[in-house]
């Protein structure tokens, strides 16, 4: 198989979709890897180590995209690279398609087959592909809220975790999944007060344990999550409904009544967010304040830590990688229906059903079409 890698041009991405070590196993398992010009450099990983694997440098994306038959990136495609859209190509990255309608039509009127690495489940029932980014955006997440907690980014000028005589701030973290459980590791870790909000109460019970007793608990409804953010000095917002639109579970009111220099770091901003006054940010722009309240929404947070991040991904997606060159996509899905629940378009199909309900549209599930 023919296998692309082009590089990312989402503002400030330096993330690479496949690393020199993932191109030496494809290659001595016989497939072709190109590699666009620079792909990987901003993330450690220069030209000369891809050649030395055995990897074709190309000069730009197009002959990228033209030529390979999978083609393997890290974050959506941007608009620019609509172009190179064609039927029969597959491409293996993260999508978040719910909350881009524009990018799902193009998928489908070009019969690309899309998998997304946020839909793909192992056997354990979890997001083996997504876990890695959301440990890093999780522990990320309190970083980059600290920053803005302070005075000239806009914040109420408080330090995380207090001095002695001096009380901490006080961290919500919405949702007890991977991303809020790495943030409340790095919260605790710093002094903050922490709390965690989430639906599930066995996993409040889970987190307790984990954390010995030192993060406070509080079971998810509109009261609570009021309550939260009312006293909170940085919100995390870490709520995820796999493919589908994160839920908008801190209202535009609820903002309104937080402490003015306060700071929310919405996580699932690539779901579309779980804040209603969030809208997405990039590295370049990465803030901004609606009353009072600094928002932190950049879609791609672990792309400002490049080397880990593509090293933690592509430890997660090589293996499906290999399997996809090594038997054909058809068959690689039909003998992994983990890898199957991440199909999420299929030769001008929708096959995702959170897509599919988050954007009114057909669909129809994955085990039908590829036998």
């Amino acid at each position: 198989m023919i296998i692309g890698v082009p590089r990312e041009i989402k503002d400030n991405e330096a993330r690479v979709g496949v690393t020199p070590a993932g191109v030496k196993a494809l290659t001595e398992a016989g497939h072709t890897v190109l590699v666009e010009t620079q792909a990987g450099a901003l993330s450690g990983f220069p030209d000369e180590e891809y050649q030395k694997a055995g990897a074709e440098i190309a000069g730009e994306a197009g002959r990228v995209w033209g030529r390979a038959e999978t083609v393997v990136k890290v974050k959506e495609p941007m608009e620019p690279e609509y172009v190179f859209f064609r039927e029969g190509l597959v491409l293996f990255t993260f999508l978040h398609l719910a909350p881009a309608p524009m990018l799902t039509g193009k998928l489908l009127e070009s019969k690309v087959t899309g998998i997304a690495y946020e839909t793909v489940r192992d056997r354990q029932g979890t997001l083996p592909l997504l876990t890695p980014m959301s440990e890093i955006a999780g522990r990320m997440s309190v970083q980059v809220g600290a920053a803005c907690l302070e005075r000239e980014h806009g914040g109420r000028g408080i330090l995380l975790g207090g001095v002695p005589g001096v009380l901490p701030a006080h961290v919500t973290i919405l949702g007890g999944g991977v991303v809020g459980a790495n943030a409340a590791r790095i919260a605790l870790g710093l002094g903050a007060k922490t709390t965690i909000v989430d639906v599930n109460l066995n996993r409040l019970r889970e987190l307790d344990d984990i954390f010995g007793g030192r993060l406070y608990t509080l079971a998810s409804n509109s009261y609570n999550i009021a309550q939260a953010t009312r006293e909170a000095d940085l919100v995390i917002g870490g709520v995820l409904i796999p493919g589908s639109r994160a839920p908008k579970i801190v209202t535009r009111a609820m903002v309104a009544e937080m402490k003015k220099g306060a700071v929310i770091v919405d996580v699932a901003i690539d779901q579309g967010g779980c804040v209603e006054t969030a809208r997405p940010t990039s590295h370049s722009n990465p803030s901004y304040v609606t009353d009072g309240v600094v928002h932190y929404c950049v879609t791609n947070m672990p792309g400002a830590v490049p080397h880990t991040s593509t090293l933690a991904l592509t430890n997660s997606t090589f293996p499906y990688l290999l399997r996809i060159a090594s038997h054909g996509i058809r068959e690689a899905l039909r003998q992994d229906a983990g890898l199957a629940e991440g199909l999420n378009t299929w030769m001008g199909q929708l096959t995702c059903r959170g897509v599919g309900e988050s954007q009114q549209r057909e669909w129809t599930a994955a085990a039908s079409l590829i036998g």
